[in-house]
């Protein structure tokens, strides 16, 4: 409405909305092969005729030939389609075909999309295998902190300042819990004067096994492709897990031993790598035993498998034969290896990623053989496997990883100490996810204030100066908002049981959980995944649909009249500045300032009604100050 906007403009701007292409061009399929073979030669690798780089995107923005969205105007496809022959590129050969430029007219257009990690430059950085137990500085510090101090001296970085206590404590909550810490439990923490009062309020987070599990479930559900409806459900060619997964997060399993019963599955664990069985015929690279080898590379060691499974990789090393040869682990009878969906006539044998780490016995049954891949996934020489676990959750609270992109772990670190430390550690303490999250967020680091990245994708340049400013998943803001108006569904869908704890868990956080429900529109908008694929990153820009659904639409409008009348039922004879004052501290963890008390004054007047106390709630959750994790 005209008032919702009259007043979000009083108290802030909305935040950026970035529009999103409805079709982004396959990048490995479409495009590569065309730069490969008509582009690389004289503008990759060390070789850029012209000053014009191809290595990376960001190379390729600088030099400003091309204009995102729009194709026209790109001296690309100028050049590629010149008249003269003496200006056209390439210089040597054939012009282009009509069909390859509309291919990259077509990626122009649609975003200049490009696959995570992927770079022309051949890179000198050989990612290690085994784990390395680093020597810490000398001193008496958080480990984590001596490391960061090298680090920003070799760097030249100033650390940022460290966060007031309101600003900590509602980022550990979110980030350990996925919920807003109440005003009570803030107001006890302000005033609690003792040292150790933040390294107690982590424990205390942690030791919250129900808040912690539905949290965390999330984040596994898009790991390991769970989800409680959608494809594959009707017909049985999908199996969820989510009993088997809420047990394991709130036993806080090993994470080994969490790894090895998903890949040598009881009936409840089995859904993750048996994928999905798809309905009539596929693409031979979407067969279940190659999504076995998809997801369980991409989840556990951060490998792209899904060009592989087709053919010879464009984007890194790995093999078609590779990819074959792990899902042949798998395969109850001879797996016919296909080459771009052609069959060669050959058939895979069962073997290892890292086939140093041992072998796998081909005459075995494929449950034996599963049970020798969980021993190898697992092993002790494996740094990859906590490598990679310990980037994900560096890169879930600090909203960027060690390594970046998190499933391109044959990237280099930007601190190869620190992600080694941490792997190291994780081992160390008996592959306890929740000490190392406990490690990690006592830190000074993660305590520190957020600052803004300058660059948007900096790649190799990467200078680590201080956690990134992170959205609020849409688990996340659902169970903000629920808590603030009271309107959580009455039960949740996903077949889990559980046992409240009353002590640990205030009555205010006794909600059912976003993350336990079946996705809705508003979720979708807002970046949840229908977990048909392997999902370890969601968006994190703002799209025009979301932008729309938060605007006008009417899902959230819906929560929030609903809300306005649970906050005029709970407090009848409020008047403005107290019901002010109870949004603001529930949803941003602060009182109003004197300024946006008297706005609010002015807006709901003496006596505030329900729409208009619902147009102050989403003017709140419109705030950034909400919508960001700082």
């Amino acid at each position: 409405t005209l008032m919702r906007f009259t007043l979000v403009a009083l108290l802030c701007a909305l935040p950026t909305v970035a529009a999103e292409p409805a079709k982004p061009t396959d990048f490995s399929h479409d495009v590569l092969p065309i730069l490969k073979a008509r582009c690389a030669e004289c503008h990759t690798n060390g070789k850029y005729k012209g000053s014009l780089s191809f290595d990376t995107r960001e190379d390729l923005l600088k030099s400003k030939t091309v204009v995102v969205g729009k194709s026209a105007e790109s001296n690309l496809l100028k050049r590629v389609q010149h008249a003269d022959k003496e200006k056209r590129m390439p210089p040597k050969g054939e012009a282009l075909t009509a069909k390859e430029i509309a291919a990259l007219a077509a990626w122009i257009d649609g975003g200049l999309t490009w696959e995570p990690g992927f770079s022309f430059k051949t890179s000198v950085y050989v990612a290690p295998l085994k784990p390395r137990r680093v020597t810490l500085p000398v001193g008496t510090e958080h480990p984590i902190d001596r490391l960061l101090q090298v680090y920003f001296a070799s760097q030249k970085v100033t650390p940022p300042a460290q966060l007031a206590d309101a600003a900590f404590l509602r980022r550990v909550s979110l980030d350990l819990i996925g919920l807003l810490p109440t005003p009570t439990e803030l107001d006890e923490f302000v005033a609690d004067k003792a040292p150790e009062k933040r390294a107690l309020v982590v424990r205390r987070l942690l030791d919250d096994k129900r808040c912690y599990t539905e949290h965390w479930l999330a984040f596994w559900n898009d790991l390991l492709r769970n989800e409680y409806a959608g494809t594959g459900f009707i017909d049985g060619g999908r199996k969820q897990i989510s009993a088997w997964l809420y047990a394991s997060l709130y036993q806080n399993k090993p994470y080994d031993r969490f790894v090895r019963e998903l890949i040598t599955p009881t009936p409840e664990s089995e859904g993750f790598i048996k994928g999905i069985q798809w309905r009539g015929t596929v693409n031979a690279s979407q067969v279940t035993e190659l999504q076995f080898a998809q997801n369980v590379g991409q989840v556990f060691f951060g490998v792209n498998l899904k060009c592989a499974s087709c053919h010879d990789s464009f984007i890194d090393t790995w093999k078609l034969d590779d990819a074959y040869s792990f899902a042949a682990i798998i395969a109850n009878k001879p797996l016919a290896i296909h080459r771009c969906d052609k069959a060669t006539g050959q058939t895979a044998t069962p073997r290892f990623l890292f086939p140093e780490l041992g072998t796998i016995d081909k005459t075995q049954t494929p449950a034996q053989r599963l049970q020798r891949t969980a021993e190898l996934v697992t092993h002790a020489d494996n740094g990859r496997f906590t490598r990679t676990i310990a980037n994900r959750l560096w890169q879930r609270l600090f909203g960027r990883g060690l390594v970046q992109p998190v499933d391109v772990m044959s990237n280099k670190p930007w601190s190869a100490d620190l992600l080694d430390y941490l792997a190291v550690y994780l081992s160390d303490h008996n592959y306890d996810l929740k000490k190392l999250l406990e490690h990690i967020t006592t830190s000074q680091a993660y305590q520190a204030k957020s600052v803004a990245n300058p660059q948007e994708n900096p790649g190799d340049e990467f200078v680590y100066r201080g956690p990134e400013l992170k959205r609020l998943s849409a688990e996340q803001f659902f169970d903000a908002l629920w808590m603030l108006t009271n309107t959580a569904p009455p039960k949740p869908v996903a077949p889990v049981t559980y046992t409240p704890h009353p002590m640990t868990t205030p009555k205010e956080r006794q909600l059912v959980r976003a993350s336990l429900m079946n996705s809705n529109p508003l979720m979708r908008s807002l970046g949840r995944p229908n977990r048909e694929q392997v999902v370890t990153s969601r968006p994190e820009q703002l799209s025009t649909l979301q932008a729309l659904d938060l605007t006008n639409g009417a899902m959230l409008n819906d929560l929030l009249a609903r809300g306005a009348a649970n906050l005029l039922k709970e407090m009848p004879k409020a008047t403005a500045a107290e019901l002010s004052e109870k949004i603001f501290r529930q949803a941003l963890c602060r009182l109003p300032t004197a300024a946006e008390k008297e706005t609010a004054q002015k807006f709901l007047g003496d006596t505030p009604n329900a729409e208009r106390v619902a147009d102050l709630l989403w003017v709140v959750v419109m705030l950034p100050e909400f919508q960001l994790v700082r």
